[in-house]
């Protein structure tokens, strides 16, 4: 008989194991703290590699959904100095081996192709302690409880099932970004559409400033502004007066192109602030019996073209793991991790957190270009 899994987290990575589970006949439930599938946005777009993400597309029979929602030409890159000045371009030939898509399309193929009922909404974990043999009772914001003999945390940055596992906690990198949204760019913002092409588009300066902006589907341009600062540095911003925040952060680039600054100014959406944290980058722990991690609840990095790659493929390994030792669970999550660990501890290492300037540009340029595996 297959052991009953228990996935904590409904984001890429857990529901890449439930979908591997599914195909492998597996009894599995998903508990997902947002209350629907819509209740939050899913960010913007992801660069799925052949090497890693879509492997784990394989691994869970959906590359043929995969294909369908790929936004063509989004694979081309730009580098800009501050000035506008193109540094390194790049057209999206259709060679490339990492296709864009939509984080909320990809989430919503991979809720597609499992039963109904297998993904719980509105499961907030608050509690999870251990029962001794391997089994573990999770409790819920609602009240309720569950015990289970097979326990996954996929459930982020401030995972409540990594304590059972590892008393790490993430750090602050030195990095926070402002994201921003321009919606109908070619229109009304035609110079900067011109200057971030039809991809993707880096541009920094030192001290540790940089703007990374990509074209999303229609004719969206997603920004993510990087400024490296103390936590402290960000204190005095009222995040919730969208003016003085947008004032303040542009004053940081008042010296770059204008099309450049218009994707600080000219935002449609209120600026969101957000501080980039990291686990250790050789975070690993000893076997516990009945529960494991994946995904940035694992290996939690600054942002680097990995993330969701890496917690899909974790998803797609722990599901094949458990699928090739059916009647032995401890031996299936050993082998896992013992993959796992080097894997997400090489992939930090080729992205060191918080570069600035042309420490941030070339690794990028790597990883944009296939050069950066």
């Amino acid at each position: 008989m297959r052991t009953p899994v228990t996935i904590i987290g409904a984001g890429l990575g857990g529901l890449t194991l439930a979908r591997v589970l599914h195909l492998h006949g597996f009894p599995v439930t998903v508990h997902e703290a947002d209350p629907s599938p819509s209740a939050r946005a899913q960010g913007g777009l992801l660069d799925i590699h052949d090497y890693n993400g879509q492997l784990a597309v394989a691994a869970a029979g959906l590359t043929e959904e995969f294909r369908s929602i790929v936004l063509e030409g989004r694979q081309a890159m730009r580098v800009l100095e501050p000035d506008g000045t193109v540094l390194f371009e790049q057209a999206d030939d259709g060679t490339g081996g990492r296709p864009e898509v939509q984080r909320g399309d990809l989430r919503r193929i991979l809720l597609d192709s499992l039963p109904a009922g297998t993904v719980r909404w509105g499961r907030k974990a608050t509690a999870v302690r251990p029962l001794g043999g391997g089994r573990h009772e999770v409790a819920f914001a609602d009240g309720s409880t569950l015990v289970t003999d097979l326990l996954v945390g996929a459930d982020g940055a401030w995972s409540r099932v990594r304590p059972l596992l590892s008393a790490a906690r993430p750090a602050y990198t030195g990095k926070s970004v402002v994201e921003t949204y321009l919606t109908d760019a070619r229109t009304r913002l035609p110079a900067t559409a011109r200057a971030v092409g039809g991809g993707s588009m880096i541009a920094a300066s030192s001290p540790g400033r940089e703007i990374f902006a990509h074209r999303e589907s229609g004719d969206v341009l997603h920004a993510y502004i990087g400024i490296t600062e103390p936590l402290d540095w960000f204190a005095g911003l009222d995040v919730t007066d969208a003016a003085a925040t947008t004032a303040r952060i542009a004053r940081e680039f008042a010296h770059w192109a204008p099309e450049l600054l218009a994707l600080v100014t000219e935002a449609d959406s209120a600026p969101t602030l957000r501080h980039l944290f990291a686990l250790p980058a050789e975070h690993r722990w000893e076997r516990v019996a009945g529960v494991t991690l994946l995904g940035d609840a694992a290996h939690l990095q600054a942002p680097n073209g990995e993330g969701a790659n890496l917690a899909m493929l974790d998803g797609a390994e722990l599901g094949l793991a458990l699928a090739a030792h059916p009647g032995d669970v401890e031996a299936a999550l050993a082998a896992y991790e013992r993959d796992m660990f080097p894997r997400s501890a090489a992939a930090a290492a080729s992205f060191p957190e918080g570069g600035s300037g042309d420490d941030a540009v070339h690794p990028l340029i790597g990883l944009l270009t296939g050069q950066g595996r």
